[in-house]
């Protein structure tokens, strides 16, 4: 089924999780807090030396080289609207474990943390020195419930995944743009899901890759319910929920 909006919509979980999360427009007190940490990444004239472990950013440019945190902070960093659907995602949800893959300078990282004090949200990046900088960014928030994993995502998921004593529940994709990463990285944490586990795959339409790597999710027997949101796909494993795809406006 593909539907531009909710009048279309005859499933009621997701006519529920369209209106009142995924078109939510309020604004949570933790936003002001993040979006200055946002602006003084912006204003920065300081520069890193960026190694690239994934396919990158289009706008970005190379892994290896110096970048100016402020471009990166442009660029590469989730805009606020679509951080600020992730946090709602886990603010409506509530899981207890979250994985990011791709942390870039901890922005996006910060919106999940902060949705729920709770929860434990475990980030993964490759790069030490932007991880350096996304350190910075917790410690400024005082977000206490993140836990960086640095190094090659190849290595530390498995391992990672590997360790935990819970299920995942919440998973947000964001550290390769290529079709086998991402659809390894995929299976690895569907192993550790669950039925009410939330999967989130980022730039999904991204690339030639990326669109093969959404149609082969698409496909695979344990998901029941995907969303398409253009620049993102929510995933969903719902066993009482017919088997149904959407393509929604956000």
């Amino acid at each position: 089924m593909r539907s531009g909006n909710a009048h279309g919509l005859h499933s009621p979980f997701v006519f529920g999780l369209y209106t009142t999360v995924i078109r939510h427009d309020g604004q949570f007190a933790a936003f002001e807090r993040i979006e200055a940490r946002r602006k003084e990444l912006l204003a920065s004239a300081d520069s890193i030396a960026v190694a690239d472990f994934g396919a990158g950013s289009q706008v970005a440019g190379a892994g290896g080289q110096q970048r100016r945190l402020r471009d990166i902070a442009r660029h590469a960093a989730k805009p606020p609207r679509l951080a600020q659907l992730l946090f709602r995602l886990v603010n409506h949800f509530r899981p207890a474990t979250i994985l990011e893959l791709g942390t870039s300078l901890g922005l996006t990282t910060a919106y999940l943390a902060a949705a729920d004090s709770r929860s434990h949200i475990i980030t993964f990046e490759g790069c030490p020195n932007t991880a350096s900088v996304a350190r910075d960014t917790f410690a400024k928030l005082a977000l206490k419930n993140v836990q960086l994993v640095e190094g090659n995502l190849d290595a530390t998921l498995p391992t990672t995944l590997a360790s935990l004593p819970t299920p995942l529940d919440f998973v947000f994709f964001d550290g390769n743009h290529r079709y086998e990463p991402t659809l390894r990285y995929f299976e690895q944490c569907l192993a550790k899901a669950h039925e009410d586990s939330v999967f989130v795959l980022d730039d999904i339409h991204w690339s030639a890759e990326m669109e093969r790597a959404w149609e082969a999710i698409k496909a695979n027997p344990a998901v029941t319910i995907t969303v398409d949101l253009f620049y993102v796909g929510l995933v969903f494993f719902r066993k009482k929920q017919p088997r149904q795809d959407f393509s929604l406006r956000i």
